[in-house]
């Protein structure tokens, strides 16, 4: 298409008064002919690739991963300092009750509620729902705190989840 053309088809376009004649696309079909065609970009592009295709030998050669990091003594401390910031739930169980839902909806304000446990029992300490240590309340500063007296080792946890 001829720059003048162009020109006036936009002026038209711009106006509403465009239309696409034959000859339009006559003369748009024979401007996108004399550039090249994609199918000769993609013959040009598998012949090259033709040329560039890797021996049997280089095929199979085994992928030989490289070290990511420094060397073990400062590994482990990295792979730490990765974790520190993730954040997880301490949550501190008083106790626990089953009820059914008709007394759940009998309680009011001021209702007392009766737990499994005794006054004085260790509390549980959970992370994400898992128990990890017991201890005592504290008050410190008028606010409250947990006293860890018991740290549950891993295979007391084990030991706890079967049953």
């Amino acid at each position: 298409m001829s720059e003048a053309t162009a020109t006036e088809l936009e002026a038209e376009a711009a106006t509403g008064t465009a239309e696409i004649t034959a000859d339009d696309w006559g003369a748009a079909m024979a401007e996108q002919a004399v550039t090249e065609t994609p199918a000769d970009d993609w013959g040009a592009a598998m012949a090259e690739q033709g040329e560039a295709k890797p021996s049997a030998a280089e095929k199979a050669k085994p992928h030989v991963f490289e070290q990511f990091g420094s060397p073990a003594g400062s590994t482990t401390q990295n792979d730490l300092d990765m974790i520190m910031d993730i954040p997880v739930q301490l949550s501190v169980e008083l106790g626990r009750t089953k009820m059914p839902i008709k007394n759940l909806l009998q309680l009011a304000q001021g209702s007392v509620v009766e737990l499994a446990g005794m006054a004085g029992e260790p509390l549980d300490v959970m992370i994400n729902g898992f128990l990890i240590a017991q201890g005592e309340v504290v008050v410190v500063n008028d606010k409250l705190g947990i006293r860890l007296t018991d740290i549950i080792t891993p295979s007391e946890r084990l030991r706890r989840l079967n049953r």
